[in-house]
């Protein structure tokens, strides 16, 4: 009987080799498990994620007033005479895109990317209800009545003054190309810093960084390229450390370069350039953890990937202890910013001076591995979303007052003539479930999704507005 019964089993499960099964039900409960604590974390975190927001709704009503986005129906004007050479170029035979009309300098909308002087942002003249507004692509003026300028910029909010700093390329000169195949360019004027106590109103501290006139053969001499610029705060040194892109007019020099002051209103003293590990570095920003770590972020081989890696305890070089990112995504423009322990970034891709569409990105830990969440962009219609509201990312400012909420700041390039190029501010919110899986893994990210939220015009809740 025992030796019947013993049959009776191995028929029934025909593997009678006990290794297999055993090995069979060890991998499939492992699967079941691993199931399991994703459903189960993806619920838990959905629920944190709504609470957080109905949280955020309930104690700050206006933030609904910046999620309800304006829509845009722009109509591609029939064609009228001859084309600008910039915009034939972009395959003349096929449809025309917003995107060329916003290239073609010549183009009969181009009031709706690039409005007059007459429509400026100008805090002095503007009381009363208008106060406060900003006006995402319209020039911006400063306290003298001037356009800022501040391209490519990043911003410090410096706790012993209490005021931000507003850093970026002072580009107030002629536009050319250096050769026929060449880019559009600007000659280095060097670096503008503007402050404000409410991220508004904006005075002008002048050149904190300026270019070499005479030197052919320095970093900083007119004829190269300075791009990019972002300072931060070493507590144990004192100092103000400016890390930016430094190259040549072709763009093979690829490198940072550094400088440092004593005040956020400079004079910065430059220290020179390097490759990072010998690695080329070219659209590039620095963060600064809340541990006080900063770390280094740029485009690398041929802007095919972005290269991470802790800043020395002086923030003057780069540890040797740099990750690959995003390999073969080719990404450039990087923002990074920072929410409940999780790091967020936005990218762009790699177009030169035309907008692209953005994408955000998500990590546990700073040093990766990052995943790819999608495009962040809500609102306007397809092409604004897809082009980025017609701008390139730049930085994200925090804000005070409620946790995941931000300023995302991009550029909105003119390559007809760089100095016009304007400045593209909206809102940025952390919250909600992703609604898209990851790219490269299994599931969907148990982090909250990032949206920027398209605005003709909009302002802070007052709760946000910093002080004056």
């Amino acid at each position: 009987m025992r030796v019947r019964n013993k049959y009776r089993k191995s028929t029934a499960f025909p593997c009678n080799v006990g290794s297999r099964c055993s090995i069979s039900i060890v991998v499939w409960s492992l699967v079941g498990f691993l199931l399991m604590l994703q459903i189960y974390s993806l619920i838990s975190h959905r629920n944190t994620v709504s609470g957080d927001i109905k949280l955020r709704m309930s104690r700050h009503p206006l933030v609904r007033e910046l999620e309800q986005v304006e829509e845009e129906n722009i109509q591609i004007p029939p064609p009228r005479g001859k084309r600008s050479p910039r915009a034939a170029k972009r395959r003349p035979k096929r449809t025309t895109t917003l995107v060329d009309e916003f290239l073609d300098e010549n183009s009969q909308i181009r009031h709706v990317f690039f409005p007059d002087m007459k429509t400026a942002i100008d805090p002095l003249k503007d009381a009363g209800n208008d106060s406060f507004y900003y006006y995402p692509g319209r020039i911006w003026l400063d306290t003298e009545g001037n356009p800022i300028q501040a391209h490519g910029g990043g911003m410090i909010y410096d706790e012993r003054s209490s005021t931000y700093y507003w850093y970026g390329e002072y580009k107030d000169g002629p536009t050319y190309h250096a050769h026929k195949k060449g880019a559009a360019r600007v000659d280095i004027i060097g670096v503008g810093c503007y402050s404000s106590k409410d991220l508004w109103t904006w005075k002008n501290e002048g050149i904190v960084l300026a270019a070499e006139e005479s030197n052919e053969t320095h970093d900083l001499h007119k004829s190269n390229v300075l791009e990019r610029p972002k300072v931060i705060y070493n507590k144990n040194t004192g100092k103000y450390v400016m890390w930016m892109h430094i190259d040549d007019a072709n763009y093979t020099k690829a490198a940072v370069g550094i400088a440092v002051s004593d005040y956020p209103t400079g004079p910065f003293d430059y220290l020179g350039s390097q490759r990072p590990l010998g690695y080329e570095s070219r659209d590039m920003t620095v963060f600064k953890d809340d541990d006080g770590v900063a770390y280094l972020i740029y485009s690398s081989e041929d802007n095919s990937e972005l290269h991470i890696g802790p800043l020395t305890k002086d923030y003057l070089d780069v540890k040797p202890d740099i990750r690959r990112i995003l390999v073969g995504q080719h990404r450039e423009a990087p923002a990074l910013f920072k929410y409940r322990g999780t790091y967020y970034m936005i990218t762009s891709g790699c177009t030169g001076w035309a907008p692209n569409e953005a994408l955000a990105h998500a990590a546990d830990s700073i040093m990766g591995p990052w995943e790819t969440m999608g495009n962040p962009c809500i609102g306007g219609n397809k092409m604004f979303r897809l082009a980025t509201f017609f701008s390139q990312s730049t930085f994200v400012i925090p804000l005070p007052g409620i946790p995941g909420s931000y300023i995302f700041m991009a550029d909105r390039w003119n390559p007809a003539d760089l100095s016009d190029s304007r400045y593209v501010w909206l809102p940025l919110i952390v919250g909600g479930p992703a609604d898209r899986p990851f790219e490269f893994n299994f599931g969907f990210p148990l982090w909250p999704r990032v949206s920027i939220y398209w605005h003709r015009k909009w302002r802070l809740p007052s709760s946000w507005r910093v002080t004056k």
